[in-house]
């Protein structure tokens, strides 16, 4: 019976209609493109909640805690930062290729690869570095979404932040991510490890495990001599 179905839908589909007009049938397939669309897109978009991200527990339990004790989540200007604020771009075809790329993560969530929290803080500094890789290949392309050089007024920050600021990132040298990893999230155990990524060009590692503004002072005396 089924097998008979099956072939007589396979009839219908691959032979022209004898009955329709043409103009039923592009009418017809315009509406469900609309639909397939809309479920599409709508599909996308509730993937792309703090919601859905917070959903499992090993991204609520962890790094969304860590998040709602930073001023990306609560400040006096009352403008949150999502996760996919950070963590998704927002052109539609970057959308796309990074909705695909993390599609793994679904192969991590069935078989448990964090699902504890000492298996989170065994792979914390793997997933970091390459979210970090991420960011420093796209020049830190979702931060700029919502920070520009342009309208950055460098005369009220701090003499260390205005320093840095003319000297990496308006030359080029360096991107955002660079010098703010931790901004929303611990870091995980830095020892041994550079900080500012693989263009800083012999930089001296780490020396704390949660830390990283004595280096970043370091380095700006360092790049100055």
């Amino acid at each position: 019976m089924m097998l008979r179905f099956l072939k007589r839908l396979w009839f219908i589909i691959a032979h022209p209609a004898t009955h329709l007009s043409l103009g039923f049938l592009t009418m017809g397939g315009f509406v469900m493109g609309i639909i397939f669309w809309g479920g599409f897109n709508t599909a996308l978009e509730v993937t792309n909640t703090e919601a859905f991200c917070t959903s499992c527990h090993e991204m609520r339990n962890n790094v969304y805690e860590e998040l709602k004790t930073t001023i990306h989540y609560t400040n006096r200007s009352g403008v949150r930062a999502t996760c996919p604020d950070c963590h998704v771009p927002h052109s539609w075809p970057r959308k796309i290729a990074r909705k695909m790329q993390a599609s793994k993560e679904v192969w991590g969530k069935i078989f448990g690869t964090i699902d504890t929290r000492e298996k989170f803080l065994n792979k914390r500094l793997e997933l970091a570095q390459h979210e970090w890789a991420r960011l420093e290949a796209n020049d830190s392309l979702e931060c700029r979404n919502c920070h520009s050089m342009e309208s950055m007024d460098i005369t009220r920050q701090s003499k260390r932040a205005s320093e840095a600021h003319e000297r990496f990132l308006f030359t080029g040298e360096k991107t955002c991510i660079n010098c703010h990893k931790g901004i929303a999230h611990q870091l995980p155990d830095m020892h041994g490890q550079d900080m500012f990524g693989a263009s800083s060009h012999g930089t001296p590692p780490m020396t704390t495990g949660q830390g990283g503004s004595a280096e970043v002072e370091a380095y700006i005396r360092k790049t100055a001599d």
